[in-house]
């Protein structure tokens, strides 16, 4: 357990100690936010802020992991496809900054760069890391999907990735969220450590020493976010960007799919499904009905600032809303752990 400790307190240093720097460094060379035109008014003074924070979160989990970890293929997986989706992120991020305007990479790249990183995560994790091809929710399910787990993998990690973007629009409310699931599945992938199938037939598939990297790799993301949050806490002086967002949605999707808990994030990442379909609602009826609007605004953290909650409001509410998800969702493997232990 130390070794979750500490890859905890190395990766929240990094980003404690050396955000400043990167902050001086991104300020020299002008690289700010860009804000929506039609975004709340209260968004307009943010512009120019430093963006691409992420890196040092990529960064301190990656050194954390590869220090402290026994560099399991599971854990290696995983933690390259935080660092392939936060290259993406970052790459997007620079298109945007400096060409000046919200919008990176074109959607039709990052779908193509998305489903190789999927494919290559599939063909990695069944080949040497003993993936199961079945449908999991706290432990595999009798679903096999066969040729297409790739293609729950894409959509784990597109959507994942997405979720974690469009939550990212207040300060502090996705680098908040992600310490809350994170921290879930440090507990659940280090009951899976301490209780492995060896002992009984009954325990998760997934366990021993690929689990505790899965908790080391866990540990790492909650304390970068932790470092992170110190100065990204509103009023931010920086925000993660794209490479932030897309490396965190990257490693949640890829940390729920190796610890067969694929349906269970669901529940977990409760806040970000909402985030996500406040958007999907608020398109498919404004264009099913000519014009019309569910929300104010969306994502739906929009909506509430337009009804006249003050951003701080907003956050914590969120941050309420994130904890409960958490609490239903680890409480749902905490009673699934009890009915397997041996009577």
């Amino acid at each position: 357990m130390y070794r979750v400790l500490l890859a905890g307190i190395i990766s929240g240093f990094i980003c404690l100690a050396f955000t400043p720097v990167l902050i001086r460094l991104l300020r020299k060379k002008s690289y700010g936010q860009i804000i929506r035109e039609d975004g709340p008014r209260a968004h307009f003074v943010k512009k120019g802020i430093p963006t691409m924070g992420g890196i040092l979160i990529v960064l301190g989990t990656v050194l954390s992991y590869l220090l402290l970890s026994r560099r399991t293929p599971e854990g290696l997986l995983v933690i390259g496809t935080m660092a392939a989706c936060g290259l993406l992120g970052f790459v997007d991020d620079l298109i945007q900054v400096r060409k000046k305007r919200s919008l990176g990479l074109k959607p039709s790249v990052k779908f193509l760069v998305q489903l190789a990183i999927a494919v290559a995560f599939t063909a990695i994790g069944t080949h040497y890391c003993h993936l199961s091809t079945k449908l999991s929710f706290i432990g595999e399910t009798r679903i096999d999907l066969g040729p297409f787990l790739f293609l729950l993998v894409f959509l784990m990690l597109v959507g994942s990735s997405n979720a974690v973007n469009l939550t990212d629009g207040l300060d502090g409310l996705a680098t908040g969220s992600m310490i809350l699931v994170m921290a879930a599945y440090l507990l659940i992938a280090f009951t899976m450590f301490r209780h492995p199938i060896t002992q009984h037939h009954r325990f998760y598939q997934f366990s021993g020493q690929p689990a505790l990297d899965i908790t080391i790799i866990a540990g790492a993301v909650m304390g970068a976010c932790i470092g992170f949050l110190w100065w990204n806490a509103a009023p931010a002086h920086i925000f993660m960007g794209d490479t932030g967002s897309l490396a965190l949605g990257g490693v949640m999707a890829a940390t729920a799919i190796i610890t067969r808990t694929e349906l269970l994030l669901i529940i977990l990442g409760g806040l970000f499904v909402i985030e996500t379909l406040s958007v999907i609602i608020q398109v498919g009826v404004f264009k099913l009905t000519g014009g019309k609007r569910v929300f104010r605004m969306a994502p739906i953290h929009h909506h509430f600032e337009l009804m006249g909650w003050s951003e701080f409001t907003v956050m914590i509410r969120l941050w309420i809303v994130c904890g409960f998800c958490v609490g239903v969702g680890f409480a749902l493997f905490y009673i699934d752990f009890v009915t397997r232990v041996p009577s």
